[in-house]
């Protein structure tokens, strides 16, 4: 593990003192100098710290030795374009199968939502929630559904069980496509993908709804990535109404404005007579 001259090295690439990282991360300038000294060991909480101070993974700041990189790799890096990060490594996926060896499909209802965020990587939390087989999706792929709420998905119904196959290789994601992205930060959220990744290191965000604004999350929050590619729901979503229809609704609704505008000009015009 190199998680110690890691961080040190760090700190004196970007020309920090113990004291500025340590006011940064809420800590106290001698549990800093422990942990570059290989003295103490964080906790899980002090390793994602230091792991959005610096931009870079967790399995980046423990497993690689930064030192040995070149000025390239670590500007890669520095810029978010991290090979843990990326996921163009392989990444291990608690899953389940079914007797036959083949994979099943766990389903993450609203309830489970709240340990997934801490679970996500447990097997023994995994193997706990309930699953189930779709014969019409390849069983060379993994899938999972995920329950979700809200209404920043209309016209998907709130409440319905959105599928999304794995994505392994995070430089296949597809601008405008649709994913289910899951953060430490903002949980499991179903969104259109914008990929900034190699500019900046970013995905940009965008709801169905158009109503709320999209955001930007930094890919080191980001923890697992899931393709659309069903949704199951006992409610029909809202209809959408035809581009006539709807040019005659805004024609009938300028009319009764007329109409009302007029109205009351002839009442404006009847009380000044009056006076």
């Amino acid at each position: 593990m190199y998680f110690a001259s890691n961080i040190k090295f760090l700190r004196k690439r970007r020309g920090r003192t113990q004291d500025d990282v340590a006011v940064a991360l809420n800590l106290k300038r001698s549990t800093l100098s422990g942990y570059e000294n290989g003295v103490a060991e964080p906790g899980i909480e002090i390793l994602v710290s230091f792991a959005k101070y610096y931009y870079m993974s967790v399995d980046t700041l423990l497993r690689v030795d930064l030192s040995k990189l070149s000025e390239s790799q670590l500007g890669e890096l520095e810029r978010g374009y991290d090979a843990y990060i990326r996921g163009s490594n392989l990444r291990v996926l608690a899953t389940t199968v079914s007797d036959d060896n083949t994979e099943n499909i766990e389903m993450v209802p609203e309830k489970a939502k709240a340990g997934y965020s801490t679970g996500y990587a447990d097997p023994e939390f995994i193997g706990e929630l309930p699953r189930f087989r779709l014969p019409f999706l390849s069983g060379k792929r993994k899938y999972r559904t995920f329950q979700l709420k809200g209404d920043s998905m209309h016209p998907i119904p709130d409440g319905s069980w959105v599928t999304g196959e794995f994505v392994q290789d995070w430089r296949e994601l597809r601008n405008g496509q649709a994913y289910i992205v899951f953060t430490i930060n903002d949980g499991i959220v179903f969104k259109i993908v914008e990929d900034n990744l190699k500019n900046e290191g970013k995905l940009i965000l965008y709801s169905l709804n158009p109503t709320y604004e999209p955001y930007e999350v930094h890919i080191s929050e980001v923890k697992e990535i899931w393709k659309f590619v069903n949704y199951i729901s006992s409610e029909l979503p809202e209809p959408v109404i035809p581009e006539k229809q709807l040019i005659q609704a805004v024609a009938s609704m300028k009319n009764d404005l007329e109409r009302i505008k007029a109205r009351i000009g002839n009442e404006i015009t009847d009380v000044q007579e009056v006076n």
